[in-house]
């Protein structure tokens, strides 16, 4: 239902602020503009559809062969004790554990194509259990709300970005990305537990959240003391590796427990070409109220009130230029990848404004994107409260990255 609302409500305010440009600013071409990019973004919402089909059959049957094999099974039996304090409702040891764990990772990663489709695989196994089919379970919340915090220890694609766009030194947005989403993830934890009366203080989630904050420290340290240029490089090789080192698991356990390991993949990939199939017009209905809303000039109008409130209060507003990639990371993961180009290119990558765009990038993840894909892909109609503790994480990530951005380049 909350999808519903925004849904219309961005495609009311895109029409109602074309009707203010025409009347008070004498510019009736701002029509044309709303009406073109609705057919933009049906085409952009097809295009992604179409090249997450190829990448959704590949890793579908990749993980239909690590069921058949049993290794998403002894996953799940190894995440279970953190997992099942977590996600409560669902059984100990359940599949969706193993597939969950590997979206998360997968992500942490930054190997976001193979993320997407283990998570509509973990939703479809969530489904399962889910006594209401029209309705998004706890479970589901909870994972999707992780999903949307976007934890990233390896932001590739960012700082492949900045070096195109010519920065002295990609990766010295590392560091503050890797805070910023603990703390968009953390958020949204804490927001979902409050939510479903989830007991945060038990010994294995607080321990399991401590190991993690380990791992963050390490890799931080990792990222000061070896050159910058050679960590990019090697944090790139080390996931490919990892991934795939997976991938060959899979297969030579499926071997072992003499899997059809041809048939198996066959199999998974068919049930991902059929999935999506089945995210198409969700995404496009997202992708057309996004596209509108913004040709509109309603988030230009947005960024500008805030940056006035912000100067009124007398706050810095040295970020303000990097506000239209901050709103648009929620809604829009290509929309605010543009912002984050255009940025730098008018400020320059390493401007304070560069830097910070980067950060606000890879801080979080695009909310109502995952939630449309996740949601549309097995039919749920009402999301509950899952929009709003999405919501909170990006806050959280988002303030953090501004925070982190003044205190390491300001």
């Amino acid at each position: 239902m909350v999808l519903n609302y925004i849904w219309i409500g961005l495609i009311l305010l895109a029409v109602l602020m074309g009707i203010v440009q025409m009347v008070f600013y004498g510019n009736p071409e701002i029509f044309n503009d709303i009406l073109q990019s609705t057919f933009s973004s049906a085409k952009t919402g097809f295009e992604i559809s179409l090249g997450l089909t190829g990448v959704l059959a590949l890793w579908m049957g990749i993980m239909k062969i690590g069921e058949k094999g049993g290794v998403v099974q002894k996953m799940s039996r190894v995440v279970s004790p953190f997992f099942s304090r977590l996600f409560p409702d669902v059984p100990k040891g359940h599949a969706s554990f193993g597939s969950m764990f590997m979206n998360l990772a997968a992500t942490m990663l930054g190997i976001d194509n193979a993320a997407t489709p283990m998570g509509l695989k973990a939703m479809k196994e969530l489904q399962e259990i889910n006594p209401d089919k029209t309705k998004a379970s706890n479970p589901m919340i909870m994972f999707l709300v992780l999903v949307t915090s976007g934890l990233t220890i390896v932001p590739v694609s960012i700082m492949v970005y900045r070096a195109q766009m010519g920065a002295a030194n990609p990766a010295d947005v590392f560091l503050p990305i890797l805070i910023a989403t603990f703390f968009a993830a953390i958020a949204g934890i804490i927001a979902v537990s409050i939510a479903q009366k989830i007991r945060l203080w038990d010994p294995i989630i607080l321990g399991t959240l401590g190991g993690m904050a380990v791992l963050v420290g390490l890799v931080l340290w990792a990222a000061m003391v070896i050159p910058q240029d050679i960590f990019s490089k090697w944090s790139t090789i080390i996931s490919a590796m990892i991934l795939l080192g997976v991938i060959c698991w899979f297969i030579i356990q499926a071997m072992v427990a003499k899997v059809n390991v041809y048939d198996a993949f066959i199999e998974g990939a068919k049930e991902g070409f059929t999935t999506a199939v089945g995210i198409i017009p969700y995404l496009i209905a997202i992708l057309v109220a996004v596209g509108m809303f913004r040709a509109s000039g309603a988030m230009d109008l947005l960024v500008g009130g805030l940056g006035w409130c912000f100067a009124a209060m007398g706050l810095n507003t040295d970020f303000v230029p990097a506000l239209p990639t901050a709103l648009m990371r929620p809604l829009s993961g290509g929309g605010a990848r543009g912002l984050m180009i255009d940025a730098m290119a008018q400020y320059g990558a390493d401007s304070f404004v560069g830097r910070l765009v980067s950060i606000v990038q890879g801080s979080t993840d695009t909310t109502f994107y995952i939630l449309a894909v996740y949601f549309g892909s097995i039919n749920v109609k009402d999301t509950r409260y899952a929009v709003l503790c999405g919501l909170i994480a990006d806050f959280f990530g988002i303030l953090a990255a501004i925070v982190l951005a003044y205190i390491f380049f300001h």
